[in-house]
């Protein structure tokens, strides 16, 4: 990235060099061309991460696995999101029926508070195996 930026730097001031030796009139115009400039670096650059989104689609779906679509994070197909809640309620039948004979109404609360808990943290997406994997990409940030 920082070629880039470095090349982008070099035609601001050749451009603001222009501008001097040739003086306001062709102002609007050297504006544009650098615009112009601007706007095809960042199409090739949009480009480059398209493609690369849409290979790791493919590598994705190849492996068996659901692609990351950006964004959010993954937090499972609605079967999955459904199956957890559904194993949640089914234990949470012997779980209340502990906490109401060991501690009566608070433990019913208690227990019930930790049943919305969980399957509100299921919903977040906060599960280490809910997370996308994190990629360094190509001008070092994290995705």
């Amino acid at each position: 990235m920082m070629a880039r930026d470095h090349e982008l730097k070099k035609d601001l001031a050749a451009t603001l060099e222009t501008r001097k030796e040739l003086g306001p009139e062709y102002e609007a115009e050297l504006v544009d061309a650098f615009l112009e400039k601007v706007d095809q670096k960042l199409d090739v650059a949009i480009d480059r991460r398209m493609r690369r989104q849409a290979a790791e689609t493919q590598m994705a779906v190849a492996r068996g696995g659901r692609p990351h679509t950006g964004g959010q994070p993954d937090t499972g197909s609605f079967g999955e999101r459904f199956g957890f809640a559904l194993v949640s309620l089914v234990l949470a039948v012997p779980l209340s029926a502990i906490a109401v004979v060991n501690a009566h109404l608070p433990g019913l609360l208690v227990s019930w508070a930790g049943i919305v808990g969980v399957n509100a943290l299921n919903v977040a997406g906060v599960f280490p195996w809910q997370q996308h994997r994190r990629t360094k990409r190509d001008d070092g940030t994290w995705e």
